[in-house]
């Protein structure tokens, strides 16, 4: 199983704090001016598929054991993937509600409490991820990127087929989407990445789905410049991938640090010249914050800044937004994603990735999810939407994503005032 970006998150919180105050006390409300007298300037593109447009993070990861999938476990369901997950071999922490799901697949949790078996789903069958696309589709999220971990590995096989699903259900509904690899763990990156674009991922190219910016084929690169030994790659092997993908007439947006300006805490130094050589600048924030106020200091400490950097470096900008790590009760019953919305949308910023659309791991999917604790398993402690006492239908996270592209678009005016109900 690949490590997940979480294993990233923890040691940074210390050091966001550190740096620049970010986790302080700050009441919510109106977000301070920013600092200098900033004021944002219009992207460096012009709109495209990722310019102007919300792209969500899509994993593609899950896998049953019977499924069919290449690696037939229960990938990214189970600690030990051989095993059906149980309450003892968990690694999710929200459920997904499974009502639009034709094909499922047992567990080994206890009932749901409303009595109904615990089953998870697949997304190697091509109804998972017609639906999820449907999902998109219905709540304007524009392009999905889709996660693209080693694929040199035994992983491998079943992320190819994920590729070619993928391509599927976006022609099928209309739907962008663009290659984002994770450099995580993948040693061998610096050539095998540009292998495996030559000879699988280029390809998918050719859809008509596949996203554009400026005229050029996206793609992502996750990882580059994290403080960890996860990603241990040096900056001249970094550049040297990115104007590697320049120079087969790709836009390269670049999946990075928090603290990619300053290049300190969760980044490394020395790596200012591997930043700016990409196209787009989409940071990391995942585990930074979790309430209004912090959005609200991120704006004024880092996303300002961060926005002045790029319109004086000719980058296009596409911050995170998320809605929250739901076991963790960050969501406010949509409050702290609309909050992001609004911060970024009067920053004027060139387009937004939704951390994440199928994130079940970490919690911060906007995929549709169990309302309430009749349809969670009986004795799991995870949490609903309804945690906070506020009844949330199970899309309600996709409905948020969609006004929030519309407030991006300047199809509804700026507002600080979540216009989305919970049901």
């Amino acid at each position: 199983m690949s490590i997940s970006r979480r294993a990233v998150i923890a040691s940074a919180l210390a050091g966001t704090a550190a740096a620049g105050g970010v986790l302080g006390s700050q009441q919510a409300g109106a977000a301070p001016a920013p600092r200098g007298g900033v004021r944002a300037a219009p992207a460096a593109s012009p709109p495209g598929d990722v310019v102007g447009k919300i792209s969500v993070g899509y994993q593609g990861w899950f896998a049953a054991k019977g499924d069919g999938s290449p690696i037939d476990r229960w990938w990214h369901w189970s600690q030990d993937s051989g095993r059906p997950p149980s309450l003892s071999n968990n690694t999710i922490k929200s459920w997904p509600d499974m009502r639009e799901y034709t094909r499922s697949f047992p567990t080994a949790y206890p009932n749901l409490n409303n009595g109904q078996p615990a089953s998870l789903f697949s997304s190697h069958d091509q109804q998972t991820v017609d639906t999820h696309f449907r999902w998109m589709r219905e709540n304007n999220c524009d392009t999905a990127a889709l996660q693209r971990f080693n694929p040199v590995g035994g992983e491998g096989p079943t992320r190819d087929a994920m590729a070619r699903k993928v391509r599927q259900s976006a022609e099928a509904n209309g739907r962008k989407f663009y290659i984002m690899y994770d450099v995580t763990d993948w040693r061998a990156m610096q050539s095998e990445i540009k292998q495996d674009w030559t000879n699988k991922m280029k390809a998918y190219t050719s859809s008509s789905m596949y996203a554009r910016q400026n005229g050029k084929p996206v793609v992502c690169i996750w990882g580059f410049g994290f403080a960890d030994d996860k990603r241990p790659f040096a900056p001249p092997e970094c550049l040297d991938v990115i104007n590697w993908f320049k120079a087969q007439g790709c836009y390269v947006i670049g999946g990075v640090p928090t603290h990619w300006r300053n290049g300190n805490s969760d980044s490394r130094p020395g790596f200012s010249g591997v930043y700016h050589a990409f196209n787009m600048i989409s940071p990391w924030m995942v585990g930074r914050m979790g309430t209004v106020a912090q959005a609200d200091q991120f704006y004024r400490d880092v996303n300002t800044p961060d926005q002045a950097d790029c319109n004086a470096s000719g980058i296009d900008y596409q911050p995170c937004v998320m809605p929250g790590d739901l076991q963790s009760r960050h969501r406010a019953h949509g409050d702290f994603m609309w909050r992001q919305f609004y911060n970024m949308c009067r920053l004027n910023v060139a387009g937004i990735y939704i951390s994440m659309f199928d994130e079940y791991n970490e919690g911060n999917q906007i995929a549709k999810t169990a309302e309430n604790g009749s349809m969670v398993p009986s004795g799991s402690g995870i949490w609903a939407l309804d945690e906070d006492g506020t009844a949330c239908s199970s899309d309600y996270y996709l409905r948020l994503t969609g006004d929030g592209g519309r407030m991006l678009k300047k199809q509804i005016g700026l507002t600080a005032t979540r216009p989305t109900p919970p049901r």
